[in-house]
């Protein structure tokens, strides 16, 4: 007891698996007892039991066993997950149970297997009880043979499969072991009785007296079928069913299951295929042809041994087939012919449908055959034929069999008739429509009354077993001319016929009729309505089953048998007929029909009608009356009138009587005569009309339009064809004899009078709507001027449907459409049009000598070939279906080597498909598989023409072949990943239209679930698209039990993909669908049966709920069909239907999308992100949209039927605006559900759904919603996706959504979702999404570059090197714009390009600055006041709308950096927090109008500014005057200043003039304080347009430009006079000014303006006084960021970095006067950015080293002025160990005190000699200063520099620092420069040419460019202005060019140009000699490093002096 203490207390789990017997024993009592006890069997105690129940059965301890197969069979009973463990279980039952001694557990092992079984895990269970018999111990074997034994008894053959069981029988029989051979027996007589003698054929090998036995046995079985008596959990209701019978004792759904189950189980199923053709001999097809009978003989013996395996391997019999085909054909030995007949038929036998691919090829061989009379010859072929014909189909091989029927040779009529006899016995009425039955029909008429009785024998018996399959009412249409004798002889013939199926075929007859008719309609359902007939039931039904009803018997007729009575009836004479009409008229109306006098005429004609009004039809001698009428003066009559009446009356007559053709053809003469009379043409064609309701519209227009042909009026021609046109519009085109008309259209088209050639081409337009394509294939051989007349016709009536016909359903209905428009729309009508068609035989023209050449070795030969035949194809136009040897001999090339030759082949394939039509169905087989296997060629070329050759093909013949056989399971099994995927892709397209399917589509079942697991992506996606087409024709059922033959790991998985494709399974189409829609009275009786159904049909039909009922899913099913699938439901219902749909349709749920956001985050529902939806995503919305939509539209949304979802966009368009709260609270789902229509294929959804989203979009910007994050990462992604579209239009809508996207979510935002949607692989998808990042730069500026631009541009640019043009164009167009965003930055911005990409990049921008024209402004007005159009408002705005936009972005983010830089300085300047962004907001939202008015003189700002309150912001003072637009000061000056940046000119002056006269006025110009950002943004954006547009645009004139250019900057000039508005521009402003004015200096273009030279003067004065007047911190900040720009970027002009140093320069020389205003801690950390980006080292890297002496100048001056004190203000920089700076400010400072110390030391030494030397200072002062007057003079330059030379050399200690120091930099330069010279002449150094001239710079400082400021006037800032553009190199091109120096400057300024031509002079020649020589030059040139050294050095001297 001590070790029971152990275990007693553990789990039950564990006691199972304890190492102790007993404790194990223990574990599984409690287990069962759990079991037993758990009633739920999804309870989660099952899963813990999962991995133990093979352990229960495999117990090692016997006792403990038989307790654990009882646990085990609890669990497998009651337990859910049970059916995972079945193959371990069973498995450990075979091995460990099977073999026990105790029968208690062998018992238990069964019926553990049986409970498997009933699980649903029969295939399972069976594949290890068969791996068993394969166990050594005969114990096991015979357990597992009696289980299956057991099995079978119980469950039956549908639940076991026969096959593998019967193929191991054989085996068992042979065992040594007597119980394993005993068992075997009874397990063979039990399949006996389920599949009788289908199981002999199996076993006739096996020995003969176990056979003996066998037979025995099976005798003493009961010929009753057995019934299945145990039964799956998913078969209850046949249980149920079963034992209600047996309580009932009743047997009738006996004989039903007994067909069933024959039915199912073949004998050829059961067997194994043989190969044969390896085994056939090698000398075979030598044999063969041998000349000895004996040789042949021999070589069809081996071929006939072979063929008597009933069974053959699918393979390439081609060759013997035609081998075979020879001899019958050609052997004049007939006992050969017999011999190879037989062979055939073996061959034919042992392949089934597999060898339908060549019976069109054997066909017509063996009944030309049976010319033979040996009996024995006769029936080996009928054998064949017979044989033959089971695998294929009669459509097919009818061509070849009527070929025959009228041969002469009275043997092979009669063998064909008989054949045909043979074979409609094994047809039913759905395979044998009446359009394959009618041609025969007509045959065996004519072979009734042949002269030979055994044809007419053979006739009757064919008509006889024909009318047994289909019923009497369907062939006696064809049997109207037959007399009674004959036809009691064919229904006697029919009563003797046995079909195949027995008694069966009797559901095509009367008998059956009426249950017949409420079954569902066959596949062969009319294709589309032509008329609203009053007996539309009977008229419209296709098969005769559905004809059994009483009211169908007036269509039993033939439309020739009431024609038949009324063209017989006789011709009355005048005489009768006088009598006639003289009974029925006044007597005085006879009297004066032939009066001489119109007006008796007329009144006589009046009185008729009154007569014929009155008339009852009964009495109305139709004739009579007629006559009478055409009685003289007749259809001659003169008086219009008259003639009118009289053609009136005709029509009256022809409505109201009964009117025949006889009649008819009295009048029509004079009608046609008649019809193109201006008077009486109407009243005439009312007339035709009426005879065309009277006695059909065919008969009538073939009468009339002969009549009229006739004749040679044109005009009555034109209007016959006129009124043919209108009249097949009325009367629809069923029964119109096509090809009588083709010929008189031709003739008509023929006519030289146009009117007839228009009216035929208008007919023709008509008869194109019944027709469609087919009706050209006519007229091919027209000139080409009169077919592009006919093609245009034709595609005007594209995509129109016919006209509902609204005539003629009195007699046609009944007698017309009846029969022969019903055969017409169930071959979809083309099929008639086409057999209209004169078709060539060409099959004597493919001749041998072309096939051999078709397979010839040589490629070109085998080209010339095809060529030959598509010659021959394209020759004949229209082709029989006989092609001879052709299809061989294509099959061949579609595997050439060549595949130059195969694309042939395709084509020529093509042109078949067009020129055979619908014949072409005899080909598919041979001709039309081999292109399937092309569709795995590796070449995608290949496999489209595969494809465009498939879809052809299909067009022609239809599915059904297609699908028959094995031939395509065959093609799927190819292991081929190309041909896979296109196969499965191809029959997704082509599955849902199909109504019904062949059962061998069931074939490819397997194959598909392999493809579902193929290693290729695109084949497992394309299989998991095909899985629901495949599901909606075979059904759930069937194709998740063939899931049982895969593997375990493959089955879960496949059959999850199963459950999602059951949701998403499309309906079925539905056969009466329109046959319904034609005929709206009998479809209401048909819905009063089931209304409760039929309310909802098309949810039932489609839609599975989750949570449906199966049962009520089921039920839904028939009614669906029988209702009104895809068109409007009966009227009660719709009714109903619209009364839900009434109210809203969106649900407002409080607080649903915060609570949807909030279960998001928590992972409680999927995330919205996927590749594809799955199933999951689409069910979870719907559960979510369930609480948010009304129900009936949320079945529509989620409608499997697109044109659902087209109308449910349209309700939510409809209620939008209403319920715009309601939208807003579910936007998140209703998004969501747009982004899974971004999935479908459809155009039309796709188009409604943008249509939807745009509208959407309207709203939300007005009701000024901003989109969540959420919301918006859940829909722009895939919205993204449809930018790539293929097609324009939904790429244009895209588009325009996106830019509406950016109003209601921020822009900031759209742009990571854009750049992740350039990372596609689809080249459209990355060009479109680039092009609208630079919309979106180009819009709101680089800020919108997220994370940064940096990385943002980096990731663009990558773009530029792509393969795709239009994403490189994209890509270069996107940099373009941030480039027009933040100028040479870009360059930085985008990293390292390749020099390609780079070049490409510079060669975009520069032209663009030369080409981008500006759009007029009119018609950037147009495009904005015309919104009348939706779309017009998603157009992109002009630019000119852009602006202000643009505007606000920029000086939101100014002001943010200006706030930051405040706060750093912690200096409080004034601000309104937020107040341009609020006001302009206010504007641009309510009041965008007012962009539209460039007159902005209404704003008086006059009256606005009087009380000048500015200072109190808090308080909005509105005056009485103002303007109605705007309600501040504030928002004024903001509107006033958005108009600057306009893209209209004068918009732009009028508001600077505006912006102008308040700057001018002191006391007004405080009310721009606050805005000056704002107008320096707006100001430069307007320089930018100007430059890239403006200035590009040659159809503006260049004087409004000038002028506006002076607007801009007399504005600035007077801002940045007033310093303390100029002291508010930030730094970023000041930097982009800056950029802007130096822009505009550099541009050349400026010169070619009249007086462009005086506009560079201003800006040079302007931006003096903007470097003297901004607060000198930002302009200093602002300059420095501009030298590092300008200097990273490499499209930048040099000179642009020049002019910007130059203005440092001139800061610096400011310094020493505002040193105590600048932030240094500010200024250093702009230096230190520099330095980072530019290391002293790079800098040195740079052409020119003035960048670096300018830094070290600044550094130098700033240590100069501030000391040591430089080092305490570097607190701005985070890292100043890393800094360059502080090392560099460190060396300075220390190296200016060692210089201080030095210079105090030299003091010191000069003050003892001061006071001696007084006298000498003073004398020295007056030397120098007579010196420099003589080196300022002109004429005096070279002599004063002389002397001062001589005058240093004398007193080498003279200081002449005190009288440089007022000169500018260029004079102090000069002066040493001609010192430096004249010490180099002196001594011998160098030579300088005696030539050059030096002149001398003023010593004024007022005229130095850019001075020191204090002495500003016009004189000097010209002369500035001149210096500075000589510097650039403006002015120094020709020596012509210089300009004299202006008089007003005392002294004279010599010419600049001289200057610098003489300067770089000198450089050129002292390059060499004076590198180590100090000197500086102040003007940068592109001189090489050595100048730049010179320079340098210059520099250095300079500032050693200046200290």
């Amino acid at each position: 007891m001590g070790d029971d203490s152990e275990w007693i207390k553990l789990p039950i789990d564990q006691k199972c698996e304890h190492k102790i017997w007993k404790a194990r024993l223990h574990g599984y009592e409690e287990a069962l007892k759990l079991f037993q006890r758990i009633e739920d069997e999804k309870s989660p105690e099952w899963g813990k039991y999962l991995g133990l129940t093979k352990r229960f059965v495999t117990e090692s301890n016997a006792v403990a066993q038989l307790k654990g197969l009882e646990a085990a069979l609890a669990y497998i009973e009651n337990a859910h997950v049970a059916g995972r463990t079945t193959g371990e279980v069973v498995s450990g039952v075979v091995c460990k149970v099977f073999n026990q001694p105790k029968a208690r557990a062998k018992d238990l092992g069964m019926d553990i297997c049986l409970m498997y079984i009933e699980i649903e895990k029969a295939e399972v269970v069976q594949d290890e009880l068969i791996k068993g018999l394969e166990n050594k111990n005969p114990k096991i074997i015979v357990a597992c043979i009696e289980t299956l034994r057991k099995a079978l008894c119980e469950f039956g053959s549908k639940i076991i499969t026969l096959k593998p069981v019967v193929k191991v029988l054989p085996k068992l029989f042979e065992s040594r072991e007597k119980a394993v051979r005993d068992e075997a027996k009874l397990l063979a007589v039990e399949i006996y009785r389920w599949i009788r003698d289908a199981l002999r054929p199996p076993l006739q090998n096996i020995n003969s007296v176990q056979l003996k036995e066998l037979e025995e046995e099976w005798v003493k079985l009961p010929t009753s079928p057995p019934k299945q008596s145990r039964f799956l959990r998913s078969q209850q209701d046949l249980k149920a069913k079963f034992e209600k019978q047996q309580a009932a004792g009743g047997d009738e759904a006996d004989g039903e299951a007994d067909e069933e189950t024959e039915a199912q189980v073949d004998a050829y199923e059961l067997l194994e295929a043989v190969e044969i053709l390896s085994k056939l001999p090698k000398d075979f097809y030598e044999k063969i042809e041998a000349k000895k009978w004996q040789e042949r003989k021999e070589a069809l013996e081996a071929v006939e041994a072979l063929t008597k395996n009933p069974k053959l391997e699918n393979g390439d019999y081609g060759d013997l087939v035609r081998a075979l085909k020879k001899v019958i054909g050609k052997d004049a030995n007939v006992m050969l012919v017999a011999l190879a007949a037989k062979c055939m038929a073996g061959l034919t036998t042992g392949l089934r449908k597999k060898f339908g691919t060549y019976a069109g090829h054997v066909v017509p061989t063996i009944l030309e055959k049976f010319k033979e009379k040996k009996p024995q010859v006769v029936q080996a072929l009928q054998e064949a034929i017979d044989a033959v014909f089971l695998t294929t189909t009669l459509q097919n091989i009818s061509e070849d069999v009527l070929a025959v029927m009228d041969n002469k040779n009275p043997s092979i009529k009669q063998q064909a008739s008989l054949f045909l006899a043979r074979s409609f016995r094994h047809c039913t009425p759905s395979t044998l429509p009446k359009s394959v039955l009618k041609p025969f029909c007509a045959a065996f008429l004519k072979q009734v009354n042949d002269s030979a009785p055994e044809v007419r024998d053979a006739a009757f018996e064919a008509l006889g077993t024909a009318m047994k399959v289909v019923g009497e009412k369907a062939v006696n249409p064809f049997l109207t001319e037959v007399d009674k004798l004959k036809l009691d002889k064919i229904k006697e013939c029919a009563d003797k016929v046995e079909l195949a199926g027995g008694k069966k075929g009797d559901g095509g007859g009367v008998k059956k009729a009426k249950p017949a008719a409420k079954a569902p309609p066959p596949a062969e359902a009319p294709a589309k309505p032509s008329g609203p007939p009053k007996k539309a039931p009977p008229a419209k039904a296709s098969g005769p089953p559905k004809k059994g009803k009483p009211a169908s018997a007036p269509s039993g007729k033939s439309k020739k048998a009431p024609e038949s009575k009324e063209t017989v009836e006789t011709e009355l004479s005048t005489e009768v007929c006088e009598e006639k009409a003289a009974a029925v008229l006044p007597a005085s109306c006879m009297q004066l029909l032939d009066s001489a006098n119109w007006k008796e005429r007329l009144a006589s004609m009046e009185e008729f009608q009154r007569a014929v009004e009155q008339m009852d039809k009964s009495e109305m001698p139709c004739q009579a009356l007629v006559r009478m009428l055409a009685k003289k003066p007749g259809w001659k009559e003169t008086n219009f009138q008259v003639m009118q009446m009289k053609l009136h009356i005709v029509g009256l007559i022809a409505q109201k009587g009964s009117f025949s053709k006889t009649s008819a053809l009295v009048v029509l003469d004079g009608l046609v005569d008649k019809i193109g009379d201006v008077k009486c043409g109407i009243k005439a064609k009312e007339a035709l009309t009426a005879i065309g309701e009277a006695c059909s519209l065919p008969w009538t227009a073939e009468q009339v339009v002969s009549v009229a042909f006739a004749q040679k009026n044109p005009k009555n021609q034109a209007e016959t064809l006129s009124w043919l046109a209108n009249a097949m519009k009325e009367f629809g085109f069923a029964g119109i004899n096509v090809k009588a008309f083709i010929n008189n259209v031709k003739t008509a088209l023929g006519a030289t009078n146009p009117a007839v050639r228009t009216s035929a081409i208008t007919l023709l337009g008509v008869m194109y709507l019944y027709m469609g394509a087919p009706l050209r294939m006519f007229f091919e051989d027209e000139k080409p001027a009169l077919l592009s007349q006919i093609d245009a016709e034709f595609e005007k009536m594209q995509g129109q449907t016919p006209p509902a016909s609204i005539r003629g359903s009195k007699k046609v209905g009944t007698e017309e459409e009846g029969d022969e428009a019903d055969e017409e729309q169930v071959d979809g009508g083309a099929g008639d049009i086409m057999d209209l068609l004169p078709r060539t035989d060409i099959s004597d023209k493919i001749t041998s000598d072309m096939v051999s050449k078709i397979e010839d070795k040589n490629w070109k030969v085998r080209k010339e070939g095809l060529d030959e035949v598509a010659a021959i194809i394209s020759e004949a136009k229209f082709i029989q279906a006989s092609i001879g040897e052709l299809p061989m001999a294509l099959k061949g090339r579609l595997n050439d080597s060549n595949k130059l030759l195969v694309q042939q082949t395709l084509t020529i394939l093509q042109q078949i498909a067009t020129a055979m039509g619908p014949a072409l169905k005899q080909h598919v087989k041979n001709l039309g598989i081999p292109v399937i296997t092309v569709l795995g060629d590796s070449k995608a070329n290949v496999r489209a023409a595969a494809m465009a050759t498939l879809n052809a093909w299909v067009e022609q013949t239809g599915m059904k072949e297609w699908l028959e056989g094995e031939d395509l399971s065959e093609e799927l099994k190819k292991e081929n990943p190309f041909l896979r995927q296109e196969l499965l892709g191809w029959l997704a397209e082509k599955l849902p239209t199909l109504r019904a399917v062949p059962a061998d589509l069931m074939l490819c079942i397997p194959h598909l679930f392999t493809c579902l697991e193929d290693r290729s992506g695109d084949v497992r996606k394309k299989a998991q698209d095909a899985l629901p087409t495949f599901m909606m024709h075979l059904g759930y059922e069937k194709m998740n039990k063939a899931t049982s033959k895969l593997k375990p790991a493959s089955k879960d998985q496949v059959v999850s993909m199963l459950e999602k494709a059951r949701a998403v399974m499309p309906a079925k189409v539905a056969a009466p669908a329109k046959a319904a829609a034609s005929k709206p009275a009998p479809s209401a009786p048909a819905a009063k049966p089931a209304p409760a159904r039929n309310q909802t049909p098309s949810e039932d039909f489609g839609e599975p709920e989750p949570k449906a009922d199966p049962k009520k899913a089921k039920s839904a099913g028939p009614a669906a069909k029988k209702g009104v699938v895809g068109k409007k439901p009966p009227v009660k219902v719709g009714a109903k239907d619209e009364e839900d749909k009434s109210g809203p349709i969106y649900i407002l749920v409080p607080n649903g999308k915060e609570q949807r956001v909030k279960e998001e985050k928590g992972l409680k529902i999927l995330k919205w992100n996927f590749m594809t939806p799955r199933d999951e995503y689409v069910e979870q919305l719907k559960t979510q949209l369930s609480t948010c939509l009304a129900k009936w539209l949320l079945d529509e949304l989620f409608h499997f039927d697109f044109q659902r979802h087209v109308k449910a966009i349209g309700a939510m368009i409809e209620h939008m605006e209403a319920e715009c709260e309601a939208v807003i609270s579910c936007l998140d789902l209703v998004l969501k559900w747009f982004t899974l229509r971004f999935f479908d294929t459809n155009t039309s959804v796709l188009m409604k759904a943008l249509e939807f989203l745009k509208l959407l979009f309207i709203m939300l910007s007005k009701k000024d919603y901003q989109l969540n994050d959420y919301e918006a990462s859940s829909f722009i992604p895939y919205l993204i996706l449809k930018v790539g579209e293929s097609k324009d239009v939904v790429r244009k809508d895209v588009r325009a959504i996106l830019t509406m996207l950016c109003k209601v979510y921020a822009a900031s935002k759209v742009f990571p979702f854009l750049m992740d949607g350039t990372k596609s692989k689809n080249s459209k998808q990355r060009s479109e999404c680039l092009e609208e990042l630079g919309c979106l730069i180009e819009n709101f500026g680089m800020n919108v570059c997220q994370p940064t631009p940096a990385k943002a541009l980096k990731e663009i640019a990558v773009h530029i090197g792509d393969r795709d043009t239009t994403v490189r164009n994209a890509a270069l167009n996107t940099v373009l714009a941030a480039y027009n965003a933040c100028g040479d930055q870009v360059f930085k911005l985008i990293g390292n390009l390749s020099e390609k990409e780079m070049s490409m990049l510079e060669e975009r921008i520069k032209r663009a600055a030369k080409k981008s024209p500006a759009a007029p402004a009119k018609q950037e007005r147009v495009q904005k006041e015309q919104p009348t159009n939706p779309n017009a408002t998603f157009l992109r705005k002009p630019a000119q709308e852009e602006v202000p936009n643009k505007l606000r972005i920029m000086y939101r983010t100014y002001r943010i950096q200006a706030r930051a830089q405040n706060a750093l300085l912690d200096q409080s300047a004034p601000s309104i927090p937020k107040e341009f962004q609020l006001d302009l907001d206010v504007f641009e939202n309510n009041h965008t109008c007012a962009s539209d008015i460039p007159d902005l003189v209404q704003h008086k700002l006059d009256e606005v500014l009087e009380p000048v309150m500015i200072p109190e912001r808090k308080i909005r003072s509105v005056s009485p005057h103002f303007d109605d637009i705007h309600n501040s000061t504030a928002s004024t000056i903001n509107f006033v200043i958005s108009q600057v940046a306009s893209g209209d000119i004068n918009t732009s002056i009028q508001a600077l003039a505006q912006i102008d006269e308040v700057l001018r006025q002191a006391d007004k110009a405080e009310a721009m304080s606050g805005h000056i950002d704002q107008f320096l943004i707006a100001t430069f954006m307007q320089l930018r347009l100007i430059y890239n547009t403006h200035m590009a645009d040659d159809r503006l004139d260049k004087k409004d430009i000038f002028k506006l250019y002076s607007c801009i900057i007399g504005n600035m000039l007077s801002l940045f006079s007033m310093e303390s508005l100029a002291r508010e521009a930030s730094i970023g402003v000041l930097k982009d000014l800056m950029h802007g004015l130096i822009t505009l200096m550099l541009d050349s273009r400026v010169e070619d303006i009249e007086d462009g030279q005086q506009l560079i003067r201003s800006v040079n004065l302007l931006m003096v006084r903007v470097l003297e007047r901004s607060d000198q911190t930002n302009i200093l900040s602002a300059l420095l960021v501009l030298l590092q720009d300008s200097l990273t970027s490499t499209a930048g002009s040099p000179m642009f970095s020049e002019l910007v140093m130059k203005c440092l320069w001139r800061m610096i020389r400011f310094l020493p006067q505002t040193i105590n205003s600048i932030n240094l801690d500010r200024i250093l950390l702009d230096v230190h950015n520099f330095m980072k980006v530019f290391p002293k080292e790079k800098l040195k890297q740079l052409k020119s080293d003035v960048p670096h002496r300018t830094l070290k100048t600044l550094l130098h001056t700033l240590c100069k002025l501030t000391g040591a004190k430089i080092l305490d203000h570097l607190s701005m920089i985070e890292n100043r160990n890393e800094s360059e700076l502080e090392a560099h400010l460190r060396k300075v400072v220390k190296l200016l005190a060692n210089l201080s110390g030095h210079k105090s030391d030299k003091s010191t030494e000069k003050g003892a000699l001061r006071s001696d030397d007084k006298v000498i200072k003073a004398n020295v002062s007056d030397i120098l200063s007579e010196i420099f007057k003589k080196i300022g003079s002109k004429e005096n330059t070279k002599e004063g520099l002389t002397e001062l030379y001589e005058y240093k050399q004398k007193y080498s200690d003279a200081d002449i620092e005190p009288f440089l120091r007022n000169t500018s930099q260029f004079f102090q330069s000069y002066v040493e420069r001609g010192l430096r010279m004249i010490e180099s002449e002196r001594e011998g150094k160098g030579r300088i040419p005696t030539s050059t001239v030096i002149p001398p710079p003023s010593t004024d400082p007022s005229s130095v460019s850019l001075g020191n400021g204090d002495d500003l006037n016009a004189a000097a800032y010209y002369e500035r202005l001149k210096i500075l553009r000589q510097r650039r190199g403006l002015e120094n091109s020709t020596p012509e060019e210089e300009r004299p120096p202006l008089g007003s400057l005392k002294p004279s300024v010599a010419s600049c140009t001289d200057m610098l031509h003489s300067k770089l002079s000198q450089l050129k020649e002292s390059r060499e000699h004076f590198q180590q020589e100090q000197s500086h030059s102040h003007s940068p040139t592109r001189s090489s490093a050595s100048n730049l050294d010179d320079l340098k050095k210059r520099l250095e001297r300079i500032k050693s002096k200046r200290q």
